[in-house]
């Protein structure tokens, strides 16, 4: 009885017209880069949005090395790394994983993805153990 009851209301739950489609709907949320803003004398704020489950999968598939960079062209909804103002093939800048290289140091790139990841949830729990009753 109680298995039963459980599995429709998970069911009901899931069928739900409210429940977001987070192929298209992911959270976002914005965050300052403190070096950028220094240099600019004013905020430089980013705006992130989680990655959808073939966003993952095709940052996974990049070598292990560049799989920050691409969370970031991928999770950064502001700047577009693919705007072709950030762009400059005179200056080796000739894709915009070269953008991001070019204008993020390292830890910059690499705490951008963790956020990124956190709003597709990774690096935190997002399921919880049932105890048996």
């Amino acid at each position: 009885m109680d298995e039963k009851m459980k599995d429709v209301s998970v069911l009901e739950l899931l069928l739900k017209p409210e429940l977001p489609d987070v192929r298209k709907v992911l959270p976002e949320k914005q965050v300052e880069v403190p070096r950028l803003s220094e240099f600019a004398g004013e905020p430089v704020v980013f705006t992130l949005r989680g990655l959808s489950y073939d966003q993952v999968r095709m940052v996974q598939e990049k070598p292990r090395g560049d799989q920050a960079a691409f969370g970031v062209l991928y999770g950064c909804v502001s700047p577009k790394w693919g705007d072709g103002a950030l762009l400059d093939k005179d200056r080796g800048i000739a894709t915009p994983i070269d953008a991001i290289k070019a204008r993020l140091i390292s830890g910059e790139i690499d705490e951008l993805y963790m956020e990124i990841q956190q709003l597709s949830g990774y690096l935190r729990r997002t399921i919880s153990d049932v105890k048996n009753g």
